[in-house]
């Protein structure tokens, strides 16, 4: 009733190669990067030296030595005994030296014992900072060796001093 058939198979028919269109040779466009995941040391672990690295990282240990991140957060449990240089760090902890990056902030458990270089600040309620916070300073751009004009000789002798404005100097 039921009969198999055997397939023949089809003769292979050389081909002499063809130009590979344009497009096939050019590499598939790659998907945008992911994001690197932050790496996190908790709470129980001491590091006695410095950190660097250029992602993000989340602190809720102790450190001492100075610490320098893409992006940095210390938690509640954080202590750093040292500098902080990232883009951006967000303190809950305590910190015991200079503070330095674009945007920081000090949550109300923050404790900030030392000088803050920033570009933004800000903190909240209950935050405690004991130092001095200093705005960075963006360097001035220098004039063109054309566009600057010829200074005029001053009528001050070199190394005398200078009057108050309004005053004359006597000379």
């Amino acid at each position: 009733m039921f009969a198999k058939k055997k397939d023949t198979p089809a003769p292979v028919a050389l081909a002499t190669p063809e130009r590979t269109p344009v497009a096939a040779t050019q590499a598939a466009p790659q998907p945008p990067p992911r994001p690197r995941p932050a790496s996190l040391i908790a709470q129980g672990v001491m590091i006695k030296g410095d950190i660097t690295g250029d992602g993000e990282l989340h602190l809720d240990c102790a450190v001492q030595g100075d610490v320098r991140v893409g992006k940095l957060v210390l938690g509640p449990n954080g202590l750093v005994e040292g500098s902080l240089y990232a883009q951006a760090i967000e303190i809950h902890g305590r910190v015991m030296g200079a503070v330095s990056a674009k945007t920081v902030r000090l949550y109300g458990t923050a404790n900030v014992d030392g000088d803050i270089t920033h570009e933004q600040l800000a903190m909240e309620t209950g935050a405690q900072f004991q130092g001095r916070s200093l705005k960075f300073q963006r360097p001035a751009s220098a004039p063109s060796p054309q566009a600057s004009p010829v200074a005029a000789p001053s009528p001050f002798p070199t190394g005398a001093p200078s009057a108050p404005i309004g005053q004359v100097y006597p000379g």
